[in-house]
């Protein structure tokens, strides 16, 4: 159950990362909450990576957190 959640929540991520590139698309109410539930744990991670970079790598750092924690689970 637990690998599912974070399955799902990995899906989240790459899809909030690919509404990225589409800012027409923000506007929409579904992307709004996917932006909210992917910022979660995106946002504390921003915090520790310098402002001046042109690729944001948070998506992927939680992505491979949360693939360490499938494997340990």
């Amino acid at each position: 159950m637990i690998r599912l959640l974070l399955n799902i929540y990995m899906v989240i991520i790459v899809v909030d990362a690919l509404l990225s590139y589409f800012p027409q698309a923000r506007t929409n109410q579904i992307a709004k909450q996917i932006k909210m539930l992917a910022d979660l744990t995106q946002k504390p991670i921003r915090r520790f990576l310098p402002p001046d970079i042109p690729i944001d790598p948070s998506p992927l750092i939680v992505i491979i957190l949360i693939q360490v924690m499938i494997k340990l689970w």
